[in-house]
């Protein structure tokens, strides 16, 4: 089997994902892998093999040579490649130094440019009213800020509504245990 990135020479690494059921292989020759980031004596993600690879066959993509992907931290002076090898980054600047690379990540690990995590089934009717009760407070200080009354006190009302409405399955749940 040929390398998927140079047509070229024999493929001797074989990386298998799976993704919402579906399959994905990517195989490659020793060199590609080594060409793209891929350190072989370290364990490595298969989605960061997947979001460096194809940038030599497709011109319009950015190769690593170029300096698009010189990137560096202005804070810690982090460089594209040091945080590719840790797999962390260096300190809150480089959420901002690192942003189209973080995006990438999230958007092809999460299926969604916001990584919203894991909610504990106990947990999870809590954690969803709280999120949307904080998010309706928002919503309720930029209508008081515009000076749009009517709109807050129906804001106001439907975090009532939600507060009772989980106080309710909170205490249903309660008398289930």
């Amino acid at each position: 089997m040929k390398c998927e990135c140079c047509n070229e020479v024999e493929a001797t690494i074989h990386l298998t994902q799976v993704i919402d059921g579906e399959i994905k292989k990517l195989n490659l020759c020793q060199i590609c892998a080594q060409n793209n980031g891929i350190d072989l004596n370290s364990p490595i993600s298969i989605t960061d093999v997947l979001l460096g690879l194809g940038n030599q066959n497709n011109k319009d993509v950015p190769s690593a040579d170029d300096t698009v992907f010189d990137l560096s931290c202005s804070r810690c002076q982090m460089t594209r490649a040091e945080f590719k090898k840790r797999a962390r980054l260096g300190c809150p600047e480089c959420y901002n130094a690192f942003m189209g690379e973080l995006s990438a990540i999230t958007q092809a690990m999460h299926h969604s440019r916001q990584h919203v995590g894991k909610i504990p089934a106990r947990q999870g009717n809590e954690a969803r009213v709280t999120a949307q009760v904080a998010a309706l407070q928002k919503d309720i200080e930029t209508a008081i800020a515009k000076e749009e009354y009517e709109t807050a006190a129906r804001l106001r009302d439907k975090i009532k509504n939600l507060k009772a409405d989980a106080a309710l399955l909170k205490e249903g749940e309660s008398h289930d245990a």
